[in-house]
């Protein structure tokens, strides 16, 4: 008997951000990684008969994604010539690389971009301390922790629909403090 089973009609409430996040560090281009986690999703329904129940369905989707951001640099730099891709993984069974034709590897920072992100991180909290207290709360909860949306919804007493209006109302206002003090 499988340890865990699919529900389709759950899957764009309770991992398209978790999914979003971690695509977007990998392609860096919204639409691109919108793009891709549809693609995800579509291959996912299509070959749910595949599914083991030996992983949980967010480890089964995001194994999906990965190679779909594969293929996505394969398609692109079989435009460009011969050139290497370098992708890093880690799920929770394995960890890695996976590797094609030589290009330089956009997940490898200088001491100049790990300083960068450590200020940018301190401005963020700096920032979610600046806005609506139960918004960056939520926002934290559901961006930074994760947390499945049925879960806050529950712990905030709020409806999925008010759920996202909260987010956005945090990104926006998360943007507008980045703006103007880190920028």
């Amino acid at each position: 008997m499988p340890a865990n089973t699919l529900d389709p009609n759950k899957w764009v409430d309770k991992y398209s951000d978790y999914l979003f996040n971690y695509t977007i560090v990998r392609v860096n281009n919204r639409e691109i990684a919108n793009d891709l986690i549809s693609e995800t999703f579509l291959a996912a329904l299509k070959s749910a008969k595949n599914f083991k129940g030996e992983a949980s369905e967010r480890t089964w989707l995001i194994s999906i994604l990965k190679r779909k951001i594969i293929d996505y640099y394969r398609k692109i730099n079989s435009r460009k010539g011969q050139a290497e891709v370098k992708i890093n993984y880690s799920d929770d069974y394995n960890e890695g690389e996976w590797l094609e034709e030589q290009v330089a590897d956009q997940f490898d920072r200088t001491a100049e971009d790990e300083m960068e992100n450590n200020e940018l991180g301190l401005a963020i909290l700096d920032c979610l301390d600046s806005i609506n207290e139960k918004h960056a709360e939520i926002f934290k909860r559901k961006t930074i922790d994760g947390a499945d949306t049925e879960a806050i919804c529950n712990e905030f007493n709020i409806t999925p629909s008010n759920l996202w209006v909260i987010i956005h109302r945090a990104r926006t206002a998360l943007a507008a403090c980045l703006e103007k003090n880190w920028f």
